[in-house]
C-alpha cells in the first residue's frame, strides 16, 4: 500500500532549558469501558440498514484472556485506527495518481518528480530510497509507541483503550515532551475544543462510517491495480502494478537486511 506521509512541522530547539519530571495527574481518570451492548448500539447509530454484523464473532474471542471489554476496547482502537489510515491512503493514492508532487528535491540525487514518473503509487513506494521508507515507517512507529503508551496517555487524563481509556484517542505532546511543540498532532488548530457533546458523538459516528468506505475504496484500488479488471468501475481508471503490495521493501531495498532473503523466498 502506498501512502503519502507529510512529516510534521520542524520544532524548534528549546535553548537552556531544564527537563522537567512530568507526572500523571492525581485526580481518578474517567473509566468507562465498552460492552457488547454498546457496539450493538453504535452499529445501529453507524448504520440503522446493515446493524451489527460480527460474521467471525471477534467480540467473543477473548484477546489475551483479558476479558470482554477489554476485548471491544482493543476491536474498537483498531477499527478506528484502520479507518484513519485508510482515509489518509484514499487520498493519498489519488493526489499520486495524479502526478501532484513536491517541487523540490527529495535527496541530493533524487527529486520528487522522479518518484512521482515511476508510475502508479505502489511504483512510487518502490522506487523510495531505502532511508525514505526506514523514516516513514519509524515515525509511524513512534506514534504507535506514543499512543499504546499507559504513562503518556495518563498525562492527558486518559487510559489505555484496553483499560477504560477512549478508543482512538491520540494523547497530547507537550505533556511529555521536553521542549515546546507548536501544534498537537491531534486537532493542532483547536477546531474540537468548542463542540457540544452530542456534535462530537456525531462527528465520532460519522469518522468511523468514512474510514469503513475509505477501507473499501483502497483495497478496491490495490485490488484494481493488481488484478485488472476485477473492480469493472475502475478497469482503464487505476494503473496496473506489477510488484507486490504487501511487501514493505522491494529489490531497491536489496541493501537492507533480510530483505534479499525475502526476495529469494519468492512472492515478492
Amino acid at each position: 500500500m502506498s501512502l503519502s506521509l507529510i512529516a510534521a512541522p520542524a520544532l524548534a530547539f528549546a535553548p537552556a532549558a531544564a527537563f522537567a519530571v512530568k507526572t500523571a495527574p492525581s485526580a481518578d481518570l474517567n473509566v468507562r469501558m465498552e460492552t457488547i451492548a454498546d457496539l450493538k448500539k453504535l452499529a445501529l447509530e453507524a448504520n440503522p440498514i446493515v446493524g451489527y454484523w460480527d460474521p467471525m464473532n471477534l467480540v467473543e474471542y477473548d484477546q489475551w484472556s483479558q476479558g470482554e471489554e477489554a476485548t471491544v476496547g482493543f476491536l474498537r482502537q483498531a477499527e478506528i485506527k484502520h479507518g484513519r489510515v485508510a482515509m489518509a491512503a484514499f487520498v493519498g493514492y489519488i493526489v499520486q495518481a495524479n502526478g501532484i508532487h513536491f517541487p523540490w528535491g527529495l535527496t541530493g540525487d533524487v527529486s520528487y518528480a522522479d518518484i512521482s514518473a515511476a508510475g502508479a503509487p505502489p511504483d512510487q513506494w518502490d522506487a523510495l530510497p531505502s532511508a525514505s521508507k526506514l523514516q516513514i515507517l519509524g515515525f509511524i512507529g513512534g506514534l504507535e509507541i506514543i499512543s499504546e503508551s499507559a504513562y503518556i496517555l495518563s498525562l492527558s487524563g486518559e487510559k489505555h483503550y484496553m483499560r477504560g481509556g477512549k478508543p482512538g484517542f491520540f494523547p497530547k505532546l507537550n505533556t511529555w515532551m521536553p521542549h515546546p511543540v507548536p501544534l498537537e498532532f491531534w486537532d493542532p488548530f483547536g477546531f474540537t475544543a468548542k463542540m457540544s457533546p452530542e456534535k462530537k458523538a456525531k462527528g465520532l459516528v460519522a469518522e468511523l462510517n468514512n474510514g469503513r468506505l475509505a477501507q473499501l475504496g483502497i483495497m478496491a484500488f490495490m485490488a484494481e491495480a493488481k488484478v485488472p479488471g476485477s473492480v469493472p468501475a475502475l478497469t482503464g481508471i487505476i494503473k496496473p502494478y506489477s510488484g507486490e503490495c504487501m511487501a514493505p521493501f522491494s529489490a531497491v531495498d536489496a541493501g537492507l537486511p533480510y530483505v534479499k532473503e525475502m526476495l529469494a523466498a519468492g512472492g515478492f
